[in-house]
């Protein structure tokens, strides 16, 4: 019989065919629920998992001495996943780094010319057929060159991002937890603690993961240290900023705007964040484009190749430092 592969969600039909192509039998599983989601683990050898599912210690307990031997995630993150809990179960937890880094970056870029230069609004103003036409003063938003950037969490996605900014002529600024020397040297950018990034930056860039280090990085106290024009830009994860907090400012007026891609509680938004004009609001498009999607989909099929060929796959996922509970 040959190995089984569920796949817990829909993905490209180029992607399904790779899939087929290998020498097993791939299924597409609904994980409704916690019960189903324990099905699926217990009668496969490989599930491909993402972000909104959570696998943990319980779960993996209940599946102990089952055919499993990898939960490929289906994503660079893998906050879903207790990585420490499935290794001691024996099964290989992997990640899919690299393949979306540029995809990432590209979208951050997106969200901060979207909202620097207030095209929702724009958007906004001209499908209600409201827009009376050109005028002087009419959404007057803010130029990039010249300002500046930080970047908080500079590693893959942060350096790509800030590659971007550098070229449109923004100083760069980050915040990270070990210095990045190429980086610098490529686009001049200096390293700064945290609370002098916040005070000092036009815009603020995250490409934070989720954990405990990072959970609630922006406080209430470090989002009161921002300019009150300051754009924040959050590619990274929700749980970075105290969401509640930044409506209140926002609608305070103490900052010029949000561009988000993720939140707090995903998909659930805080109240009152649909309401502001200033706010731009995309639904986890980060990794969201065709060629990035495939290549997500062949990293997770090659570290399952691997495994079931009794080899080490590409791509295991580390044990985070400090898990998010």
């Amino acid at each position: 019989m040959p190995p089984r592969v569920a796949l817990l969600r829909e993905v490209l039909p180029e992607g399904w065919a790779a899939l087929q192509a290998e020498p097993w039998e791939v299924t597409l599983c609904e994980a409704s629920d916690r019960d189903s989601l324990r099905h699926i683990l217990s009668t496969h050898e490989a599930v491909i998992s993402t972000l909104s599912h959570r696998i943990d210690a319980s779960l993996m307990a209940e599946i102990s001495g089952g055919p499993l031997k990898i939960i490929a995630n289906h994503g660079v993150g893998y906050e879903n996943l207790d990585v420490a809990a499935i290794q001691a179960a024996g099964i290989w937890a992997t990640h899919t780094p690299d393949v979306l880094t540029e995809a990432t970056a590209e979208m951050a870029w997106a969200l901060l010319l979207n909202l620097a230069r207030r095209i929702g609004e724009g958007e906004r103003l001209v499908r209600s057929g409201q827009w009376q036409g050109w005028a002087p003063n009419q959404l007057l938003g803010t130029g990039l060159r010249g300002k500046t950037l930080g970047i908080v969490g500079c590693g893959r996605i942060g350096q790509a991002f800030g590659r971007i900014a550098h070229f449109f002529g923004m100083r760069l600024t980050y915040f990270n937890r070990s210095r990045q020397t190429a980086f610098e040297q490529a686009t001049g950018a200096i390293s700064l603690p945290l609370e002098e990034l916040l005070a000092q930056a036009d815009v603020v860039s995250l490409h934070l993961p989720a954990n405990a280090e990072s959970y609630h990085l922006l406080n209430r106290r470090r989002l009161q240290l921002l300019k009150p024009t300051a754009l924040l830009v959050n590619t990274g994860r929700g749980t970075a900023i105290e969401e509640a907090v930044l409506v209140e400012l926002l609608k305070a007026g103490h900052l010029g705007g949000a561009a988000l891609d993720v939140y707090e509680y995903e998909p659930k938004l805080s109240d009152g964040l649909t309401e502001l004009e200033n706010v731009v609001l995309a639904p986890h498009l980060g990794s969201a484009t065709r060629e990035t999607r495939l290549a997500m989909l062949l990293c997770c099929r090659d570290n399952i190749r691997a495994v079931l060929m009794g080899e080490k796959p590409p791509n295991p996922c580390p044990i985070p430092l400090a898990p998010l509970q």
